[in-house]
C-alpha cells in the first residue's frame, strides 16, 4: 500500500528551480518519455531556455518563447511564459 501506481502521465512539466541540477532534470524527463509520456516541458528561468521533450523525437531547445503549445497531445492548451521571462 506503500507504492505507487504503475501509472505514467502523458504530460510532465518541470519547472528548475535555482537548487535543481539541470543533467537530473533531464534523465528525469527522459525517463517519463521511456515510460509512456507523451510531451514533456522542462523550463529553466535562469538561461531562458525551454527543452520540450516529444516521443520519438530529439529534445528540442528553444530560447525564451513566449508561449508553449500542448498539441497534438493537450489540443487548445497553451502556456504564455513571459511572466517567467521578467
Amino acid at each position: 500500500r506503500r507504492r505507487f501506481a504503475p501509472l505514467c502521465p502523458d504530460f510532465v512539466l518541470e519547472l528548475k528551480s535555482p537548487t535543481d541540477e539541470l543533467a537530473t532534470l533531464q534523465a528525469k524527463l527522459q525517463e517519463y518519455l521511456d515510460n509512456g509520456s507523451q510531451l514533456g516541458w522542462l523550463i529553466d528561468p535562469e538561461s531562458g531556455k525551454v527543452y520540450v521533450y516529444r516521443t520519438g523525437q530529439p529534445v528540442q531547445v528553444l530560447e525564451r518563447p513566449t508561449s508553449l503549445s500542448g498539441d497534438p497531445v493537450l489540443p487548445g492548451f497553451v502556456v504564455d511564459l513571459t511572466l517567467i521571462w521578467e
